[in-house]
């Protein structure tokens, strides 16, 4: 026996409910004929009636009973998954893997996420903390996020934070015993807490600019670190002059346990943006993460 189109088992079940061609045909958006038509086939292809027909109503057979009876939870709990799957629209659910720097991470990226993250639990983020210069696409990353001015051309890139610069900081009792620099090269004899970029392996020289004018210094110390954090609590235990964003060491010099040098020679650099390919772009996860992030001006 062929199986039976489920079409003509809605139809059919229509039918069996409303006891009502007429009614079903209205229902269902056909022709009446055309419906008493199909379930004339489902009969001939089953084997048997399902419905009894008179001049004033309509009612299943046994069989029909039986039929009905078998189909009509199914169809409901079809229904209801088709609901369920439905609502994720509403619901936005995926996982993004995002390469960031720890500064990026705590200064943009994490206070206006932590919300979002509440609001969505089926949103779920893996970050990679670090400063190393990542090819997203080869390293197997979703999204990451960068100063403007080191972006690929290719990528989707969107704002997500104020321009910002890095500052030069020492405790007191470090000028006192070595005395303040008063140009970037004087920092060639003072030491110096170094970073190293994870990705090429070299040290960071200091880069400082006035008038115009920019200036990179290679500096040297007793210690070097590729993490900013670990970098002050060694400025402020007296260590040497550490070179770190200014937002992360506000607290700091509010306190007074660390005072900031050279202060007309920092310059600003190009906020964090977020940035991924092209391809992403119309996924909806990624409309709420560049939703929230987004820098307003």
């Amino acid at each position: 026996m062929r199986k039976p189109d489920f079409n003509d088992l809605v139809w059919f079940q229509a039918v069996a409910e409303l006891r009502s061609f007429t009614k079903a045909a209205a229902r269902i958006g056909v022709a009446q004929s055309t419906l008493s038509q199909r379930i004339k086939e489902l009969e001939m292809r089953m084997g048997f009636p399902l419905l009894t027909r008179t001049t004033r109503n309509v009612a299943p057979t046994p069989a029909g009973e039986r039929l009905l009876a078998t189909i009509t939870p199914r169809f409901a709990a079809i229904e209801d998954d088709i609901a369920d799957l439905m609502a994720l629209r509403d619901t936005p659910s995926g996982s993004i893997r995002l390469t960031l720097s720890d500064h990026a991470f705590d200064s943009v990226v994490w206070p206006k996420l932590k919300p979002v993250l509440a609001a969505h639990p089926g949103i779920a983020i893996e970050f990679s903390i670090d400063g190393a210069f990542r090819n997203i696409v080869e390293d197997g990353f979703d999204a990451g996020v960068r100063l403007g001015e080191s972006i690929e051309k290719d990528m989707i890139a969107v704002r997500i934070g104020p321009d910002w610069r890095l500052v030069a900081i020492a405790s007191p009792d470090y000028i006192t015993h070595h005395g303040t620099p008063e140009h970037p090269q004087d920092l060639l004899h003072h030491s110096c807490i170094g970073m190293r970029h994870i990705t090429s392996g070299g040290l960071y020289a200091w880069e400082f600019e006035r008038g115009g004018q920019p200036l990179r210094v290679r500096v040297d110390g007793q210690m070097t670190f590729n993490n900013s954090y670990a970098m002050i609590d060694a400025a402020v235990m007296g260590l040497g002059i550490a070179y770190v964003p200014e937002d992360i060491v506000a607290d700091e010099m509010e306190a007074g346990t660390l005072v900031q040098v050279l202060g007309g020679w920092s310059p600003f650099f190009e906020g964090y943006y977020l940035y991924y390919p092209s391809r992403r772009q119309n996924v909806p996860v990624f409309k709420i993460l560049t939703d929230a992030l987004r820098h307003k001006s």
